[in-house]
């Protein structure tokens, strides 16, 4: 009787998987589009907290952008380096970079959120870009290729935030899960319920952040200035999704687990605020995962080898073609080939997450 149970788990975990699979598979068909001709104005938004290292390294590739009309408004968040002085030093030498200085007060301490907000209303444009000082864009058209997504009805923009390759074990699981991450909010938005974005690389104009009245209903959350804001003001008429290749940007991977695991613990502990349609869904995939995985290992010893097999086969088949591809298009090719052992182990990692946000929660943004 149990293992009946067992079996029946397994056929609808199955085809609960091969569903996500099918669903997933929505942004492998993007139509590219003809390329517009006409700029408009934009405003490059980077926060900063102790970057003065980074913004050395990587602000030039923001500078020299192929565009023609935009401003980079450069945040600095109550640093205690000398990131204030290295903003200082590139304004001195481009006109088009603005500074806004922020000082820790007693309501907002160490949150990103308000300084955000400060460096929102001293931009000068309505189309808004978002990236962070440690991170590059991978050509010098991502400003370009961002802000043609713009339109009338098109107030949102979600981009790619890729992390740097290495060979490592720690750089592959990052990259997966930054992977897996990306293909589920890009399907969820192209289906018509965004549910994310990520501040390494995301748009929104000026006007969709005030409609949305910034970023108060969730202004006591230190994290979430990016995920809680899409769940907000995201609709399935408002939010476009960039995946060209020249819009991607790049930044340097956690080198560490437990540099990651801080990370993550940060990023995770927004989802409980996310609305409840987006809640189960998500926890669906994880849970139909990991259900998948326990009663094939199960059935191994109790059933016919060749009958769970087929399950797994077409499993496994599902998940080559559809992350094999996915990954092709995101410029992450080299992880299909540790795709089984790379989900089992994030199952793992997400549910010692999961745990451990239970008993406490992350308060600063860094």
């Amino acid at each position: 009787m149990i293992i009946t149970v067992f079996f029946y788990v397994l056929v609808a975990t199955t085809a609960i998987q091969l569903i996500y699979f099918f669903c997933f598979s929505s942004i492998l068909f993007l139509k590219k589009e003809d390329q517009l001709t006409a700029e408009i104005p934009i405003s490059v938004i980077i926060c900063a907290k102790n970057e003065a290292k980074n913004l050395k390294e990587f602000l030039p590739s923001i500078i020299s952008q192929k565009y023609t009309n935009f401003e980079i408004v450069l945040i600095n968040d109550a640093s205690s380096d000398s990131t204030l002085e290295v903003m200082d030093s590139f304004k001195k030498k481009y006109a088009n970079i603005k500074i806004v200085n922020v000082q820790n007060n007693e309501a907002f301490w160490g949150n990103k959120k308000y300084a955000l907000t400060l460096g929102i209303k001293a931009s000068k444009n309505e189309h808004l870009l978002f990236t962070d000082a440690d991170c590059k864009p991978v050509s010098m058209f991502w400003i370009q290729n961002m802000a043609q997504k713009f339109s009338a009805k098109k107030s949102i923009i979600l981009g790619y935030g890729k992390y740097k390759a290495t060979k490592t074990f720690v750089n592959i699981l990052v990259r997966f899960e930054t992977l897996l991450t990306a293909i589920q909010y890009f399907s969820y938005a192209k289906l018509g319920t965004p549910y994310m974005g990520v501040g390494r690389n995301l748009g929104y104009t000026k006007s969709e952040f005030f409609k949305t009245k910034g970023f108060i209903k969730h202004i006591q959350v230190r994290s979430g200035d990016d995920d809680l804001f899409i769940q907000e003001a995201a609709t399935s008429t408002n939010t476009e999704i960039c995946l060209d290749e020249d819009s991607f940007t790049t930044s340097n991977p956690p080198l560490t687990l437990k540099e990651w695991f801080r990370q993550k613990r940060r990023h995770v502990s927004t989802s409980s605020y996310y609305k409840f349609k987006h809640k189960f869904f998500l926890g669906l995939y994880f849970l139909s995962k990991l259900a998948f995985y326990f009663t094939t290992i199960v059935l191994y010893f109790f059933m016919s080898w060749k009958v769970i097999t087929i399950f797994l086969a077409i499993y496994l088949i599902g998940l080559f073609i559809v992350f094999g591809l996915s990954a092709k298009r995101l410029q992450e090719k080299n992880i299909i080939y540790f795709l089984p052992f790379l989900e089992i182990f994030l199952l793992l990692f997400q549910f010692t997450i999961f745990i451990s946000n239970t008993f406490s929660k992350p308060t600063h943004w860094k």
